[in-house]
């Protein structure tokens, strides 16, 4: 597969998380070019153990962008990374990797130019997710948005009130005027990861472990003081579970269990994304590298 890839195109690599992604992406690597991040929580600085960022030495032997760059309170878009990712295309061959489907979506198929949001509405959007709950706040979506949002993620169910508080126009309207996008599929050697489920599940389970043994504790210990579950950055799997373990809510071994069952159903959407928004693109199963 390695020999098939041509060195003078750009090469996309998706997969669900622990899937052998960033291994594959150090391998073409050698060949030539930079490895650009597209996973949205492995740009947060104060994550590197806990979301598997690149190791030190992996970010020695070949260029790595686009990763620890974000600081722990910001709020960082699919617009922010577009926005970063841009001036790197006329690099180094950009090798995009990572698993957060929007991110492809957003380079390969453009970006609605939504206006930003102002303070004061995200943190009237916030206020109203908790005092009516989730499943209330998506059914004051427009029908068109609910038809084919991610209902049960509170990231895109916000960012769709908000954008229609802020702008009287529903997200879908805007997207609608998308413009061309950054990087065009038919320009680039663009690669599904797909993964076994219980080949998958039995990695995952192990890289948490793996996760816990290199210092995740630590990392989540560190950041305690500043813990708001409602950022951005909070949003990494087992963050959220080793806060509960370190104010005593549970057990170390009801935390690790939690973290990987998170995982594990992170995993399971991931799957679902890249099967129905990539039919496109070039599958290769994760054993066989």
């Amino acid at each position: 597969m390695l020999d098939s890839i041509p060195q003078n195109r750009p090469v996309l690599i998706a997969g669900p998380t622990a899937s052998g992604k960033s291994g594959l992406a150090m391998r073409i690597a050698k060949r030539g070019g930079r490895i650009i991040n597209a996973d949205a929580l492995q740009v947060f600085a104060d994550w590197r153990v806990l979301t598997a960022r690149p190791s030190a030495e992996d970010e020695a032997r070949a260029a790595h962008v686009l990763y620890g760059h974000v600081e722990w309170e910001r709020a960082y878009s699919t617009g922010d990374w577009l926005r970063d990712v841009a001036p790197l295309l006329g690099g180094p061959r950009p090798i995009i990797v990572g698993g957060t489907g929007l991110y492809f979506r957003a380079l390969t198929e453009g970006l609605a130019d939504i206006p930003a949001i102002p303070a004061e509405i995200r943190e009237e959007a916030i206020a109203r997710l908790e005092d009516i709950g989730l499943s209330r706040l998506a059914e004051e979506l427009d029908e068109d948005v609910r038809a084919d949002l991610d209902l049960s993620n509170p990231m895109r169910v916000l960012r769709a009130w908000e954008v229609k508080r802020a702008t009287g126009r529903s997200i879908r309207a805007w997207q609608a005027e998308t413009p061309p996008p950054l990087l065009r599929l038919q320009d680039a050697t663009c690669i599904v990861i797909e993964a076994p489920v219980d080949w998958l599940d039995e990695r995952i389970a192990l890289r948490f472990d793996t996760m816990l043994k290199a210092g995740a504790l630590d990392e989540v210990r560190r950041i305690l003081p500043r813990w708001d579950p409602r950022l951005n950055a909070a949003r990494a799997i087992g963050a959220a579970e080793l806060v509960g373990y370190l104010n005593g809510e549970a057990g170390l071994d009801q935390a690790r269990d939690a973290a990987i069952l998170a995982t594990r159903q992170y995993a399971k959407r991931q799957r679902t994304w890249f099967r129905n928004r990539m039919k496109g693109w070039v599958r290769v199963n994760a054993r066989t590298f």
